[in-house]
């Protein structure tokens, strides 16, 4: 068993410009143990690359998130954010997400199915009435996962511009200072606060009303939390289908034929999106770490009480351990335990949403437009903990 921390690598590995997967993950994931590796930013930390490694670290207790805000926790930018639910550990983490639960079930995302449908046929209309080339981030990628968002929280859509500049500031690795990632992110907090007020003299049917209910009536979470759990519904609602529809649609135009085969099967498309989510490594780098609140082995590496373990996703899902030619898109892969939406209790919230966005979106483009395809050079996004194109111009 390896106990002695190496010389760390410098990470990330991934390159910003693309979604390759980076051939050092490969490379470390067939060395026994842990590799130790240094963001940009914090103290070093053992990453995890490996399916069954992964699994462990995300769904075991003793690896705790809330340690991180007693830390100089590993991260891609200055800025430390260490607020909100994606910082706590149960029972508060649990308190706050039985609060939010509720609203994306999956019979509750099925219901809104008929509406995410028509949707999306309705931003492919005004882009063919348009015409050829359009962005296909700016005119549809991004509106669609925005306009849900906002209709269930109970957000102008309107403001879209504002909050789309937030989130990048919230995502954004080297562009902001750590004052200006606060400035923004309080920013933020104040639009939220404003909006949750006006909320307050006008309750609606939305998931806005029902937690000021919680927080007014019940008393089950503060002011602070009332306003960072809608921020963190509204970033997260929207940013990452944004990001995942360009991504995947990248994807299968680089595989000849297989999006015509989408539209020509639809009853592909929900494999075809557990598939996706599988093969496509969004993340620039590791997500947010995790610190081990005693010792423990982890793929052969005794991590000790206090250290930070990293966690990537995107390389877990490429274990050949756990799939069979994990670098073949396989549309109709079947028994798709992904971790593209995490594990254990931070587990995405949003999952059942996300999916049903998703897989409206190929079915719309993959009916609608088959013969898609770019039309110019993609602009990727830059100094952000996520890839994919910031704009994406495309025809048909």
């Amino acid at each position: 068993m390896s106990v002695s921390p190496a010389e760390p690598a410098a990470y990330p590995f991934n390159e910003a410009a693309g979604l390759e997967l980076s051939e050092r993950y490969a490379e470390v994931r067939a060395h026994e143990g842990l590799p130790r590796v240094q963001l940009p930013y914090g103290e070093p930390a053992w990453l995890v690359t490996r399916y069954a490694d992964a699994r462990l670290v995300l769904g075991d207790q003793r690896f705790s998130r809330a340690a991180c805000v007693a830390h100089d926790e590993p991260r891609q930018s200055e800025n430390q954010n260490n607020s909100g639910i994606l910082a706590m550990d149960p029972p508060d983490h649990s308190r706050l997400r039985r609060l939010v639960a509720g609203a994306f079930t999956v019979q509750r995302m099925e219901r809104l199915r008929p509406d995410i449908r028509a949707l999306a046929e309705s931003l492919l209309d005004d882009m063919v009435a348009a015409g050829p080339p359009a962005d296909l981030v700016d005119a549809f990628a991004l509106p669609l996962p925005v306009s849900v968002i906002c209709r269930m929280l109970g957000v102008p859509e309107a403001d879209r511009p504002l909050f789309r500049k937030w989130s990048d500031d919230a995502l954004s690795t080297s562009s902001l200072t750590a004052e200006e990632a606060e400035a923004s992110r309080q920013e933020l907090r104040a639009y939220m606060a404003e909006l949750i007020a006006g909320h307050r003299v006008r309750p609606a049917d939305d998931l806005m009303t029902s937690l000021i209910e919680a927080r007014d009536h019940e008393d089950r979470l503060s002011e602070q939390e009332l306003i960072d759990l809608c921020v963190a519904v509204l970033v997260a609602g929207h940013e990452t289908t944004a990001t995942q529809i360009p991504n995947f649609v990248w994807t299968l135009l680089g595989r000849p034929g297989e999006l015509a085969r989408l539209g020509a099967d639809p009853a592909l498309i929900p494999p075809a999106v557990e598939e996706l989510l599988r093969f496509v490594p969004m993340g620039m780098a590791a997500g947010i770490p995790r610190y081990a609140t005693e010792d423990v082995e982890v793929g052969g590496t005794l991590v000790r009480e206090g250290e930070a373990v990293l966690v990537s996703m995107g390389a877990a899902n490429r274990d050949d351990r756990r799939f069979a030619a994990p670098d073949a898109l396989d549309l109709g892969r079947t028994g798709n335990q992904h971790l593209g939406f995490g594990h254990g209790v931070h587990h995405c919230l949003g999952a059942p949403l996300a999916r049903v966005e998703l897989q409206e979106a190929l079915r719309a483009l993959s009916l609608r437009l088959p013969g898609l395809q770019l039309a110019g050079d993609i602009v990727w996004k830059t100094q952000m903990l996520v890839r994919g194109p910031r704009a994406m111009p495309v025809g048909w």
